[in-house]
């Protein structure tokens, strides 16, 4: 009692609490106090409940704690095993009552603050059935169920969410971050646009530039359904071919085999299929289950640090030395009786395991057959792509083949000619290299010549000038034709200036007309629209005012139709009372007597008869008991005293045996001698 009354004072005094208690203090706190300050708790876990119990009678406030504790499913201790003495006590504020009370709700604060929270939320009202009978009140209560259900399963995920391990220091962090790159980006925006404002025609710009990236989002999104469908397809003709290469086999198959090979070839699969949808594939996909059942409990769970890991890895060690410790004892209490089938078991396990790792290896081949044919496949489908024409198989092959040997004959004729033509062509290069060295010698014929004369150098510079004046020649043609062209470019664009100035020249006369227009039409807008708001603002204070009303007579209607099923319902039950009544008078005034004994004044005096004849035979009973009283006590003390004489007995004769153990007793000649 004493550790209770220290743990409730220490809460006392912490947060939210205060009370600066000691344990005299406390002890001597008053009935009134201490049903204060249990209310203090009780407001602290439901805010409904912070009151003051003096502006309240006390069975107000003993009914409010008495529906507070049963809401947070408090259970009297034993030693208060009478609920009225409970209540009583509650009422009065007696210290057994109300200290017991105060540790329990001190002990799980938390916890009742959660479960009164929701009790707001789930304690289902109870409405009577007559009263379900209305369409009205039964949708309503359908309504509330709903609700209440709903707030349930959102209740679930919130505290799914707070125990996930979700960091709300990183999600902190992580919006702080977003915001100051929101604020970035919205200054980056604010100094485009003050650029862009300088720039002629900017909206139309920015307009254009808008439906550009619309443009270039919906070309992306249609190049994605373009490479999406491009992917679909070539999926489509790979299962194609790979359909198509089934079907040859089972053509080759149908055609180069038998049909005892056949079924064999079908035993064996239903076999191997059959082993793995019954052995195989359940243990993986328990196995599987298991995995996924334990990931997710690990992620179920919040997040760890590495000293819980570590203490988890010891945990588990300490956990496997246990289990290898009970197998060692498990072989060593069983090997004598299991050493006749220890060699079959071996044997059976040996031949489960090569099973398995044979299973496994025939997976494993499949699975290479079938990414084997994938390849092919695919080479066949590049092959495709690249030549135009499928792998050749078979006659078609040989027919190749036959025409690769006549274009190599072909291929060898046209090399020997291109060896001619080689041939030819050295000859030829022969031939002018001789040329050449005659042009230089001759060209040093001249230039010695040419200084003999003392005209050196004439027929190069006649050459050159030669070139210059053809060049110069181009050079006129080209800027001739240029000018020319420049020129009939400006006569177009006048014309085209000109022809523009003619043409709009009625459409700047109309714009200017209809600047003016547009003037007086906002002018007369801004009236109208002062106008208009002036006479909305009428009509919505009328409309305002008939809609108190309306609601106020609405809420009129709802309560005189909620008056009139209340009494439509007790005028039906004052009817059903009518006529058990009169069904009771007729059955009563009867003369027939099997009437008469199923009406309710005829059952009732019976069961009174009977209660009286009850009571005589138990007034009997307590008069024999209360005669008999004296002599039975009398009796039982006697049975008291007789069996304590016995125990006497038993004692002093157990004494008689141990002495008789050391030694023996001899009476002789009223003497006693002891005989050891």
């Amino acid at each position: 009692m004493s550790d209770q009354i220290q743990f409730i004072v220490e809460k006392l005094n912490q947060e939210p609490f205060r009370k600066n208690y000691n344990l005299i203090t406390f002890d001597s706190l008053e009935s009134v106090q201490l049903l204060q300050l249990l209310n203090d708790v009780l407001g602290e876990i439901d805010p409904k409940h912070a009151v003051d119990i003096r502006e309240e009678l006390p069975e107000q406030t003993a009914k409010r704690m008495l529906s507070l504790l049963g809401i947070l499913k408090y259970k009297p201790p034993g030693s208060i095993s009478d609920l009225s003495a409970f209540r009583q006590g509650l009422v009065t504020g007696s210290k057994p009552v109300i200290h017991p009370v105060l540790h329990w709700l001190l002990q799980r604060t938390n916890e009742l603050k959660k479960r009164a929270y929701l009790a707001r939320f789930l304690v289902k009202l109870e409405v009577p059935a007559e009263f379900l009978q209305d369409d009205t009140v039964a949708d309503i209560n359908k309504q509330y169920e709903e609700l209440m259900e709903a707030f349930k399963n959102l209740h679930k995920e919130c505290e799914q969410l707070k125990t996930s391990g979700l960091s709300t220091a990183e999600i902190r962090r992580d919006i702080s971050a977003m915001e100051e790159e929101k604020d970035q980006l919205i200054k980056r925006v604010e100094r485009l646009k003050k650029r862009v404002e300088t720039v002629q025609n900017h909206q139309r710009m920015l307009e254009i530039a808008r439906q550009l990236r619309l443009e270039k989002e919906r070309e992306e999104s249609l190049a994605q359904q373009k490479q999406e469908q491009k992917n679909q397809l070539f999926h489509a003709e790979q299962r194609l071919q790979r359909a198509q290469l089934q079907l040859k086999e089972m053509h080759h198959a149908v055609v180069d085999s038998k049909p005892e090979s056949l079924m064999k070839k079908l035993e064996e699969e239903i076999n191997f299929n059959s082993y793995l949808v019954t052995e195989k594939l359940p243990r993986e996909l328990e196995s599987k289950k298991n995995s996924a059942y334990f990931l997710q409990k690990v992620v179920a769970e919040p997040a760890m640090s590495q000293s819980d890991l570590n203490v988890l890895e010891i945990k588990i060690n300490e956990v496997n030395a246990q289990i290898n410790q009970l197998i060692e004892k498990r072989m060593m209490k069983y090997e004598p009786i299991d050493s006749k089938f220890s060699m079959y078991r071996q044997q059976a396990s040996i031949i489960s395991r090569k099973k398995e790792a044979k299973a496994e290896e025939l997976q494993a081949a499949k699975e290479e057959m079938s990414s084997t044919e994938r390849q092919m496949l695919q080479k066949t489908s590049q092959a495709h792509e690249l030549e135009g024409s499928e792998v050749l198989k078979g006659d078609e092959f040989k027919h190749y083949v036959n025409k690769l040997r006549s274009k190599n004959t072909f291929y060898k004729k046209k090399r020997l000619e291109i060896a001619e033509i080689t041939a030819e062509y050295g000859i030829l290069q022969r031939t002018e290299e001789l040329l050449k060295q005659r042009h230089e010698a001759i060209q040093q014929q001249l230039q010695a010549i040419e200084d003999k004369k003392g005209v050196s150098g004439y027929s190069y510079t006649q050459e050159e000038l030669e070139r210059v004046s053809a060049v110069k020649s181009e050079m006129d043609e080209m800027k001739g034709r240029t000018l020319d062209n420049m020129s009939e470019m400006v006569k177009k664009l006048n014309t085209m200036v000109a022809e523009k100035k003619a043409s709009l020249a009625p459409v700047i006369k109309e714009l200017r007309q209809l600047r003016q227009k547009c003037q007086e039409l906002t002018q007369e807008c801004d009236e109208k629209k002062i106008q208009y708001d002036s006479c909305a603002a009428g009509l919505e204070s009328n409309r305002s005012t008939l809609e108190q009303e309306v609601k106020g007579l609405l809420e009129e209607c709802v309560q005189e139709e909620s008056n009139y099923h209340y009494i439509n319902c007790m005028k039906r039950n004052l009817e059903i009372q009518l006529q058990r009544a009169k069904e009771e008078m007729k059955a009563y005034v009867s003369p027939d007597p099997q009437e008469r004994r199923k009406a309710i004044r005829e059952q009732y005096t019976r069961m009174i008869l009977e209660q009286e004849n009850l009571g005589k035979k138990l007034r009997e009973k307590q008069k024999v008991v209360r005669e008999s009283h004296g002599p039975n006590m009398k009796q039982i003390k006697m049975w008291q005293d007789f069996e304590q004489l016995m125990q006497c007995k038993r004692e002093c004769f157990l004494k008689q045996q141990n002495q008789t153990a050391i030694g023996q007793v001899i009476q002789e000649g009223g003497k006693d001698r002891l005989v050891l």
